[in-house]
């Protein structure tokens, strides 16, 4: 079957606040998944979309997919006991950057390290916006909250930097505005064979307004940002006339024309190195220093645990004497009560 966006759509009101870049996210799965069925083979009753707590966690009422809103936390748990029961299920999972990385950051590094083949969509406004206002475990150094009225002085999660730091297989990170490229990115991620985990640099309007501005405006965001394609160089600027090369360690910003600097000097971006080194570097880069990247930084190989668990079942029942219940409960050494 031919599925068109609408598809995919449910018949619930969306509850999320005017303006609150949820909504274009939300559309970008919408678009990507009729391609994500076409690619991987798939009808829309073996998508499933679990959420925990946190505005982005209504995503599943907006789904026209089977669904499971879950527990604070919790939902990389549910989703890995779904995707190992019937591993031809195609699991997503939508969090927010409290409930992932709080509360729910011992689930969410198990399953990256793991490589439970699940699709995580991590939104993060770098707020607690369904609680109203609190810090985040992403929220700047120094911000004023709710539970900071003095600024905040812990230091944030780097995201991108905890899943490589889990051995994460796929990371991509992008703006909510970006349609088209996440929708590039969702259907990257579905394809991948193991976590993918796709950081969603999200805008909310009501308790923290333009936390992304810096580089989402778009007067300039081309500038402050770039946009990796596996087998590209590394160009960026609203001229195309900037990139990144290697520097003895580190990475840095040359203009390409100056001091010498050519096309070739430029960086081409590997996905698909096993080293995570340049990943690592990529993931890190923040502005004015850097340009944040954006789209997939990380894509490798590996075994999925849902795979190697349904492999080990097949194998021990192959060699194993017992083939029921009842043969199990009277194996082994059996002894009657009177």
């Amino acid at each position: 079957m031919k599925y068109t966006a609408q598809d995919f759509k449910s018949n619930q009101e969306v509850r999320w606040c005017p303006g609150c870049g949820d909504h274009a996210v939300i559309s970008s799965l919408h678009r990507a998944l009729p391609d994500v069925c076409e690619q991987l083979g798939l009808s829309k009753e073996n998508l499933v979309v679990v959420s925990g707590i946190g505005c982005s966690s209504r995503l599943p009422y907006y789904m026209n997919t089977f669904g499971f809103h879950s527990i604070h936390g919790r939902a990389t748990a549910i989703s890995t006991g779904i995707k190992v029961a019937n591993p031809d299920l195609s699991v997503w999972q939508a969090t927010g950057d409290g409930d992932s990385m709080a509360i729910g950051g011992n689930h969410f590094i198990h399953a990256i390290r793991r490589n439970v083949d699940l699709n995580i969509i991590l939104f993060n406004n770098q707020i607690y916006g369904l609680t109203k206002g609190q810090y985040s475990p992403t929220s700047k150094l120094g911000a004023i909250t709710k539970t900071s009225p003095y600024g905040t002085v812990e230091r944030p999660f780097t995201p991108g930097a905890l899943v490589l730091g889990a051995r994460g297989t796929f990371f991509a990170r992008s703006l909510d505005s970006e349609i088209k490229l996440n929708q590039e990115i969702f259907i990257e991620a579905a394809k991948h064979k193991g976590t993918s985990v796709v950081e969603m640099l999200v805008n909310c309007v009501i308790f923290n307004d333009g936390a992304h501005s810096i580089i989402s405006d778009r007067e300039n965001r081309a500038d402050r940002t770039i946009v990796l394609k596996h087998g590209e160089k590394m160009i960026f600027g609203k001229n195309k006339d900037k990139g990144i090369i290697l520097d003895g360690q580190g990475l840095k910003v040359v203009t390409i024309g100056e001091n010498g600097v050519t096309e070739d000097d430029i960086l081409v971006h590997d996905a698909h190195c096993e080293s995570a080194g340049i990943h690592n570097m990529l993931v890190d880069m923040k502005y004015p220093d850097f340009p944040v990247a954006l789209g997939v930084i990380r894509d490798v190989k590996a075994a999925t645990y849902d795979e190697a668990v349904k492999d080990q079942v097949i194998e021990v029942t192959g060699k194993s004497n017992i083939k029921s219940v009842d043969e199990l409960l009277h194996s082994g050494a059996t002894w009657e009560v009177k």
